[in-house]
């Protein structure tokens, strides 16, 4: 590899680690207290993250030594498989529920979520059958019918879970992909007129969504029940200041603020490392987005360039979608910051995509 390539790693891998480490420091922060109430260990959740940032870092390694190129061999099985795991979690036995969604499969004690595998799948099935097409990604038939068809059988099994955040990010990662190939602009309007009433439809006839969107327009109509966590958000990011709380100072994860260590992390974060420790954490994302897409667009095949695009997307829109939400901009969904909120199969799944990026970044 080439000192210029080489500098991208590096660049790369210093700023994913550093999130992972802040995601490490945190999730102990947020659920010491937690864990000795529940499990009468306060280190319970921060050895289970560790195992798995352990791991996944393990992953990216081996992952940077393996020619990108391998994965499009076996982008079918692998959209298989992905589509097989998430239709497991709802045989009595081997999924889990929590929350009232049925997402996880329980192995060896520890739970893992089959979609946080379908969305690197999904890009690298994509990033193959779009290259392949070549000028034929211009003819609707060609272009847009079978994504759609495959991107739609992920997109419902998730709808039953139900999973809708990530459902839409998989649609998103579909739509940035199909124009990043060359898909014509008027056959992606023909895809979003029928979307725009399906989202409409989804969000007005389930309870609990409808709930969260008149929430967002008003939490205070409702500040103990409805409200309760976006306005816990908000009082974290006022209670940060310049430099916070200091670490493990905050008050808002002490049973006040719902999922404060996977969907709400960042406010933990405002709170306890104020302004400062919110510019680091988004330095540090910035740095590794900038890095990736610069990867995409300037190394690797067709495929390469379309695979590393579409992982730099997902991780991108899942990141900017969580703290939209932390923030009140977007109504409440449960999407995790990457690298940095809990839960182990997310964790390993970008550590994985991240792997897959510095091969791409090694290679022509």
């Amino acid at each position: 590899m080439g000192q210029q390539n080489f500098q991208k790693d590096r660049l790369l891998l210093i700023s994913v680690l550093g999130l992972v480490l802040m995601g490490v420091l945190m999730v102990y922060s947020t659920t010491s207290v937690m864990a000795l109430r529940e499990h009468h260990d306060q280190t319970y959740f921060l050895k289970r993250h560790a195992i798995f940032a352990f791991l996944g870092i393990l992953v990216l390694g081996v992952t940077s030594r393996i020619d990108y190129k391998i994965w499009q061999k076996f982008s079918y099985p692998l959209l298989g498989l992905s589509l097989l795991l998430m239709l497991l979690v709802f045989i009595p036995g081997l999924g889990r529920s929590s929350g009232g969604a049925q997402r996880w499969l329980q192995i060896a004690g520890f739970s893992f979520q089959p979609a946080e595998l379908a969305k690197i799948t999904l890009v690298i099935y994509l990033a193959d059958s779009l290259s392949r097409k070549g000028e034929k990604v211009k003819q609707f038939l060609y272009g847009v019918v079978p994504h759609l068809v495959v991107t739609g059988a992920l997109v419902g099994v998730l709808l039953l879970q139900p999973d809708f955040g990530t459902a839409v990010v998989l649609l998103m990662v579909m739509g940035i992909l199909l124009f990043a190939a060359g898909v014509r602009l008027k056959h992606l309007l023909l895809l979003v007129l029928p979307v725009i009433p399906a989202f409409y439809f989804l969000l007005w006839s389930v309870p609990y969504r409808r709930a969260r969107w008149t929430t967002f327009l008003d939490p205070w109509s409702d500040p103990q029940g409805s409200g309760f966590q976006i306005i816990q958000s908000y009082l974290a990011f006022g209670q940060g200041g310049l430099f916070g709380q200091g670490l493990g100072n905050g008050h808002q994860k002490l049973f006040y603020l719902p999922e404060a260590h996977t969907d709400f992390i960042f406010s933990v974060i405002a709170e306890e490392l104020g302004f400062v420790g919110v510019v680091l954490m988004l330095g540090l994302l910035f740095c590794f987005l900038w890095r990736g897409f610069l990867v995409a667009s300037t190394r690797g095949s067709v495929f390469g360039r379309l695979l590393g695009f579409g992982l730099v997307c997902s991780i991108g829109i899942q990141a900017v979608l969580n703290i939209a939400v932390v923030v009140g901009v977007l109504p409440t969904k449960g999407l995790p910051l990457p690298f940095v909120s809990y839960g182990g199969s997310a964790l390993l799944a970008n550590l994985f995509a991240v792997g897959i990026l510095r091969s791409i970044s090694s290679r022509d």
